[in-house]
């Protein structure tokens, strides 16, 4: 037998509201003085590629680096060890690339450059527009998706449930120093669409169950009993996910590794929201019961 949950999540909505407050609040603050730490495909730079003859340690290559032009570089390592990812500043493109593989190979022993993949302000300006681009269309797509699919009200709380998950996620990057990239920005992509997810089952489920409910039950009521009834799905969902994520984090290598913690924080973040934010919303908004339910079926209730 399925087991039914009767929590009361909304009994506390103003504490998980302020709750969320806070944390965008953090977020935005950390984003507005500190930025986000951004990778070479949206600040500029060069990515160097070498291969070894063997697996190298990441801690060996760093000391081999110590006193070079290429100390401050970041280092991601490949598979096995075998080949390493050098990532470095915008400055090193008044190089040639001929100059950077000389370098690298003169101070990498036992080291030999597969290519060099240079990322100029240009392209950088025009990765980054795109990217903020691609955030934009996503939320408005959203926006148009659940106003066609329930109300403008409900598309409003899916938009605000979604832009707190990003938030969120967007402010523990910055305040972790973690950087940010292309791979990245495509977790966020994916997080935009998980969240959307889970919303969009918890508003299905308050919808059907103002159905098939009385008048005389509240908002408030029919929510709470349709997050009960969608957590044991949310969590399962959820932590099957986390465990994928999390074995990428383990054995993916240092290039998923921001990618697979983008994913990790934004399941996190975006199961609270399904559970705390979207219905603590949708009270927020004083909805009645009417608003659940498209024009027809309450012409027909009203027969």
């Amino acid at each position: 037998m399925k087991r039914q949950f009767n929590f009361n999540f909304l009994s506390k909505k103003n504490l998980w509201v302020s709750i969320s407050l806070v944390f965008v609040i953090m977020s935005i603050a950390s984003m507005v003085f500190q930025g986000l730490q951004l990778g070479t495909d949206f600040r500029g730079g060069a990515s160097i590629n070498v291969e070894f003859d063997a697996p190298v340690e990441a801690e060996s290559i760093r000391k081999m680096l110590i006193g070079t032009s290429f100390e401050t570089a970041k280092l991601q390592t490949i598979g096995i060890g075998r080949e390493v990812l050098l990532k470095v500043s915008p400055e090193f493109l008044a190089k040639s690339t001929e100059d950077i593989k000389t370098d690298v190979e003169r101070n990498l022993k036992g080291g030999t450059v597969v290519f060099v993949d240079m990322v100029g302000p240009q392209i950088s300006s025009e990765l980054t527009e795109d990217g903020i681009l691609a955030l934009i269309y996503a939320l408005a797509g959203i926006l148009v998706y659940v106003m066609l699919r329930f109300t403008s009200k409900f598309a409003f709380g899916a938009v605000l449930a979604v832009l707190h998950d990003i938030v969120v996620s967007l402010g523990i990057f910055s305040i972790m120093r973690l950087e940010f990239d292309l791979t990245v920005l495509a977790a966020f992509l994916a997080i935009i669409g998980y969240s959307l997810n889970d919303t969009i089952v918890v508003f299905d489920r308050v919808r059907e169950n103002f159905k098939i409910s009385r008048k005389a039950v509240t908002p408030e009521v029919i929510i709470n009993l349709s997050i009960n009834q969608t957590l044991s799905r949310t969590l399962v969902t959820s932590g099957t996910t986390l465990m994928v994520v999390f074995a990428l984090f383990l054995l993916g290598g240092d290039m998923i590794k921001n990618f697979s913690l983008a994913l990790g924080f934004g399941v996190i973040v975006g199961t609270y929201s399904s559970i705390y934010v979207a219905g603590s919303t949708l009270v927020f908004l004083n909805l009645s019961r009417d608003a659940f339910l498209s024009n027809e079926e309450n012409t027909e209730e009203l027969k």
